[in-house]
């Protein structure tokens, strides 16, 4: 193909200075765990293959060597590749054996081959589908689902220091009848349990890997050996229960594990979206909104308005959501590109499951930490509205039946007056029946449950 030139102080070569050159469409790049994943797959190649006897020793181990430093990015500025290039991903599996092996030749003193050496028994095809699985793997693990448990774990004890205090609840944004603020947050508890168990239930599917299938999954080039080795190699240091897919011929074809797991992320960032709207609402105020709680001040909300406070880490939460939810839809598009042997959109699904992956777990941090953990509750607003709310009446239903109620709850919210005032006018009920039949705290008694 004639002549390129690359960079001196690169550590890459002309394959990869060819895909610079030909792709300058934006400046994304592949993440960070992707990077990792990817040496991974090479440390573990150069590894089986000097147990298989198919890889000198010294080159073995000076390739692995290599491979481990760019796992713990010691190199991401030699891997400058656009996401959006050849939809196999060759390019950035030829970035990585260039790198590799430009330092296993620097550390021998002797030339170590990209392709040759650290490719060895891989291809593109097998590779990138692999160190896709392995980077949502790892993002998952030790990103996102340790945010989510914070997140559920902060939520818990915020429900118990809050037990006590009663509100009116919503329907329709409208005055409802009452329940506890305990009650409230331990729904939001079960959304995020359940959001839990519906990202665990995708790791069966994800740690089965396409390595061993090579070009078109019939695992040419690879010894017979190669796939269990590798995956067991692999779950031996990371922890993960790889191992080779079934079908390799799925596994090279089709995303549909990723295109599972984003679908379950999708649903956690629903659940997250309607937690930061609540916190949001019940926030609003400070005079002419809701004012149920304050949140934490953390910056000036206004370049305008002095004294102004902004909700601004469940707005921030909602902005990582709805990106979850169109990188969802971008996967799913992706995933149903696999072209007869092989996906070829595999760089887009890879940046987008692990942006999603990453940044949700960040910001659920953040919400845990930043917004939940240390809102202040306002008491006695709270109970001045629940003794004023005349959907209490909804209580006497069973005693006076639900038109004497309609007419008690619409005269009781025309006169501004409490349910109790005006049921001692229009029913022969006691103010002490009342006193029981109206106790907010009794009325929310039920429909709560440790998450």
């Amino acid at each position: 193909m004639g002549e390129v030139r690359v960079p001196a102080t690169a550590r890459y070569g002309a394959q990869t200075q060819r895909a610079v050159e030909n792709f300058p469409i934006s400046d994304l790049r592949f993440p960070r765990r992707f990077i990792e994943a990817l040496a991974l797959v090479k440390w573990a190649a150069a590894t089986v293959n000097q147990e298989l006897g198919l890889l000198a020793p010294n080159l073995a181990e000076a390739i692995a060597q290599a491979a481990l430093e760019v796992a713990t990015g010691q190199h991401d500025a030699h891997f400058p590749l656009d996401i959006f290039q050849t939809g196999s991903g060759t390019s950035t599996n030829m970035n990585a054996n260039e790198v590799i092996a430009s330092l296993a030749s620097e550390r021998l003193g002797m030339r170590v081959h990209p392709n040759d050496h650290v490719n060895m028994g891989q291809s593109s095809n097998d590779a990138i589908p692999t160190a896709i699985h392995v980077s949502a793997c790892l993002a998952m693990t030790h990103d996102l689902l340790p945010a989510l448990r914070h997140l559920h774990s902060t939520i818990q004890t915020k429900a118990a220091s809050v037990a006590h205090v009663v509100k009116t609840g919503r329907t329709h944004l409208m005055d409802a009848m009452p329940i506890t603020l305990a009650q409230e947050l331990t729904g939001w508890a079960w959304q995020i349990a359940h959001g839990i168990e519906r990202i665990e239930s995708a790791l069966p599917r994800l740690t089965k890997l396409a390595q061993g299938g090579t070009a078109v999954g019939t695992g040419i080039n690879a010894h017979p050996e190669f796939a269990a080795r590798f995956a067991a190699r692999l779950a031996e240091r990371t922890g993960l229960p790889f191992q080779p897919n079934d079908s390799f011929f799925e596994s090279l074809s089709s995303q549909d594990a990723i295109v599972e797991l984003s679908g379950q992320v999708k649903t956690v960032a629903v659940s997250l979206m309607k937690i930061a709207n609540d916190l949001r609402w019940m926030n609003s105020g400070p005079q002419a909104g809701l004012a149920e709680i304050r949140l934490q001040d953390l910056q000036p909300g206004s370049s305008i308005m002095p004294g102004k406070v902004n909700p601004v880490i469940p707005e921030a939460m909602a902005m990582v959501c709805a990106q979850v939810i169109g990188n969802d839809t971008t996967i799913t598009i992706a995933g149903q590109s696999g072209n007869f042997q092989l996906n070829v959109m595999l760089p887009v699904i890879a940046y987008n499951i692990l942006q999603s992956l990453t940044t949700m777990a960040n910001a659920v941090r953040l919400l845990a930490d930043k917004a939940i953990a240390n809102f202040t509750v306002n008491e006695e607003r709270l109970s001045a509205q629940v003794g004023r709310n005349p959907i209490l009446v909804t209580a006497l239903n069973p005693v006076i039946g639900y038109e004497l109620g309609a007419k008690i709850a619409k005269r009781a919210y025309a006169e501004d007056r409490t349910v109790k005032e005006v049921a001692l006018e229009m029913t022969s009920l006691s103010a002490e029946e009342l006193d029981r039949l109206l106790d907010p705290r009794a009325l929310t008694e039920g429909g709560i449950r440790q998450s």
